[in-house]
């Protein structure tokens, strides 16, 4: 009996163990193929096959698109033209600092169209840490990064003479070959805006001796045999290499010197001998970092969603600093063109990324947020302004003025790394200002919003889109100033935060374009896009008073009246009038095809609009349609995105919204309640501690919450705090597929709002 029970438990023991290594690594769960099926008319995320470290400095990607298109990779494409150091947040942005290396097999092509080679995405495979793929011609190409760099390996066919083609891209470059030491160095300086003189160097080392090499010119297509060094526009390099060979590159870049490059490749890289080493410490650190936030209950498929939309969330914003000799950070600023201590991030707009992306790095990195605050008073040290959009330095795109979005959402969460008085001084500038780059360098149109409370339309774009922007961002410094007792700037901004008021049009129940004399814009229509409005239409607008949607309920009649407006967006018909746009853009085909009324969640704007049932008291609704969207709009495939993922913000939208809530108002403490996707999520705290979110019964019909309690104790709030969540303990709920409407909210018991 004894030994029957012995071999029943090693049986069990070797099924269970089978059935352990049989799961999913996190990692695994990832497609980053996902929004890549993107065109200029329709976007599906517009996002291309990153293959990176957490927020690392460089990404790898293979390219479909021309030297110097924003399209990157676009999955209907049918070739590849090399694998390239990238940087990209927004295919309208193009790139900087890049450089791709291609394999070309026997005879030497290096010309991007001519080299161009055939692929099928069934040959391809792609993960945060792993791309390969199996060009048309059996050559093989397979990467996997590190923070500064990236490890490769080309396996040329049997008989086949092996070449790799470097590319300088399309600005200045500069090359020198080392045969004996199997290694080629340089710089590209590509990308807008940059300090003069700047560079991005570049060291890449071959485990392969060369049997052949010599520089080429981008411009001309001459090639120049055993030329070791060359410099000019897009000056690249060419390499051969012996039949049959397989080809191991190591690669890293510094913004700082040649040194530096060789510093960042031999830190990251010297130690793996080989891909598969590079590649395994890859997953080990997507495994380690996406299992901050470990989800049970749900299917393979909201698995795959959720971990490849982390994985999104987990790209911006980039560190832009390296580590010196002693291991400490520095970094070339891209705004004064110097090299200075410390911490510096870059590649995000924050018009997009203040919404979700920036209170979800809040919630789980912290110690990394907090370098990031201070950064940003660093950048407007160097520069004389705020960030709005870096990209790497300050380019001033999109409205608003999120810098102080951000810095007052970190003091209200507790990360307080930075000089609050600094920070306020540095958004007065802002605020009264216009600067040289872009609409949202300063503020257009300050001094008719100083002394109108509204800037006018037509005298400045999207002027009723601004007017509500200014107003959110003066009520960030509002909370800034009074959490920090800083008279001066409450005084100043606490009347400025209530402007969204001048642009309400109680006739019509809409915000609406005013010119300077205080007259509506004629002939309105609440479906006509642009004008006044940013990337989207009077339905879109009306809701962007993120800190005070008590105010908005006043003026729209009260919760039923407020309730209301909110289902006619879905209620109304998709329609659209292109109005100042001319034609159909992006956006309005992706509202189209959603088919959800006048609700576009493929662009930012009415992005938080569901959370606001809450604040009406009628918080099923909410409930329902976040569901709704997640599990229509979202998945992990090439179609994943109802529109621009944008630097991690739609991103974001999904990840906060699976686990149960969404950052409504950045710059106050509170997340919004909704509904969790799954039964079961566990964040693990950079504290040590964890936050359990429990969702009995859960499921795809199961989206209303029942029964709330914190911490075993009944909860009746329709949101929760970051305090709250800091602390660790367990949010749960009784799931059921039908709305607990009998529910009555207490005045404490909804959202905040500054006129509450």
């Amino acid at each position: 009996m004894q030994k029957i029970l012995t071999v029943l438990i090693i049986i069990q023991l070797a099924v269970s163990g089978n059935a352990l290594c049989q799961q999913t690594a996190l990692a695994d769960y990832v497609n980053t193929l996902q929004g890549t099926n993107s065109r200029h008319e329709l976007t599906r995320g517009n996002t291309y096959p990153t293959t990176a470290l957490p927020f690392g400095m460089h990404t790898w990607t293979p390219q479909t698109g021309k030297n110097g298109d924003g399209w990157k990779y676009q999955y209907h494409k049918k070739t590849i033209r090399g694998f390239q150091q990238a940087h990209q947040c927004s295919s309208w942005s193009n790139d900087y600092a890049v450089f791709s290396l291609m394999p070309v097999m026997d005879s030497l092509v290096v010309n991007e169209e001519q080299r161009a080679t055939g692929f099928e995405h069934a040959n391809e495979e792609a993960r945060p840490y792993y791309y390969s793929v199996i060009l048309n011609n059996k050559i093989r190409t397979e990467m996997s990064p590190t923070e500064r760099g990236a490890h490769l390996r080309f396996t040329f066919p049997k008989g086949h003479k092996g070449n790799i083609v470097l590319d300088g891209y399309t600005g200045l470059s500069g090359v020198r070959i080392y045969p004996e030491e199997k290694m080629v160095t340089g710089f590209v300086n590509n990308g807008r805006g940059f300090k003069k003189g700047w560079k991005s160097f570049f060291v890449i080392v071959f485990d392969t001796p060369f049997t052949g090499y010599g520089t080429w010119e981008n411009t001309t297509g001459a090639v120049h045999p055993g030329n070791r060094q060359g410099e000019g526009k897009g000056t690249g390099v060419y390499l051969r290499f012996k039949e049959g060979a397989t080809v191991q590159v190591k690669t890293a870049s510094s913004y700082i010197s040649e040194e530096q490059a060789k510093l960042n490749l031999s830190r990251e890289l010297s130690h793996h001998k080989n891909l598969e080493q590079t590649k395994v410490a890859a997953k080990k650190t997507w495994n380690q970092h996406l299992s901050q936030i470990l989800v049970e209950g749900g299917t393979e498929a909201d698995k795959a969603t959720f971990y490849s939309c982390f994985f999104r969330a987990s790209l911006f914003s980039r560190k832009f600093y390296e580590l010196d000799k002693a291991g400490k950070p520095f970094y070339f600023s891209p705004y004064d063109g110097q090299v200075h201590d410390g911490y510096m991030f870059t590649d995000t707009g924050f018009w997009d990324t203040f919404r979700a992306q920036f209170p979800l790095n809040a919630l789980l990195y912290p110690q990394m947020h907090g370098r990031y605050m201070q950064a940003l008073l660093d950048a407007n040290k160097q520069c004389g302004w705020l960030p709005s959009w870096s990209f790497p330095n300050e380019q001033g795109s999109m409205i608003g003025n999120h810098a102080i979005s951000l810095l007052a959402d970190a003091w209200a969460k507790g990360i307080r790394t930075f000089d609050p008085s600094a920070a306020l001084e540095a958004y007065y500038h802002e605020a009264n200002n216009k600067g040289p780059w872009g609409p949202a360098n300063g503020r257009d149109g300050f001094k008719e919003y100083n002394q109108l409370g509204y800037v006018p339309y037509p005298k400045y774009r999207e002027a009723t889109a601004k007017t509500l922007e200014y107003a959110y961002d003066d009520f960030c410094a509002y909370a800034l100033a009074t959490a920090t007792k800083q008279e001066q700037y409450r005084e100043e901004f606490e009347n400025k935060m209530f402007n969204y008021r001048h642009v309400f049009d109680s006739t019509t129940g809409f915000m609406r374009g005013r010119d300077a004399e205080g007259k509506w814009l004629k002939d309105f229509d609440p479906v006509e896009w642009g004008g006044p409005y940013t990337e989207g239409n009077a339905w879109h607008w009306l809701w962007s008073v993120f800190h005070d949607i008590q105010g908005l309920k006043k003026m729209l009649g009260g919760d039923e009246a407020f309730c209301a407006k909110l289902d006619a967006v879905f209620t109304e018909p998709n329609t659209v009038k292109v109005g100042t746009y001319g034609g159909m853009i992006h956006e309005m085909t992706e509202m189209v095809m959603a088919n959800m009324g006048q609700y576009a969640h493929g662009n930012q704007p009415i992005q938080h609009m569901i959370y606001l049932y809450n604040y009406g008291g009628q918080p099923w609704k909410t409930q329902f349609h976040i569901r709704e969207v997640m599990s229509r709009l979202y998945n992990a495939s090439e179609d994943g995105y109802p529109g621009d993922e944008d630097q991690g913000q739609t991103s974001s939208w999904y990840v906060l919204s699976a686990l149960g809530f969404y950052s409504v108002c950045p710059g106050t403490n509170q997340y919004v309640l909704g509904s969790p996707v799954f039964k079961k999520t566990t964040i693990r705290l950079e504290n040590g501690k964890k936050f359990i979110i429990e969702a009995k019964g859960n499921s795809a019909e199961n989206v209303y919450t029942h029964q709330a309690k914190l911490n075993g104790k009944p909860y009746s709030k329709t949101f929760i705090t970051y305090q709250d969540i800091a602390a660790g303990g367990t949010l749960s709920f009784e799931m059921s597929n039908s709305a607990d409407k009998q529910k009555k909210l207490k005045p404490e018991d909804l959202p905040y709002s500054v006129s509450k």
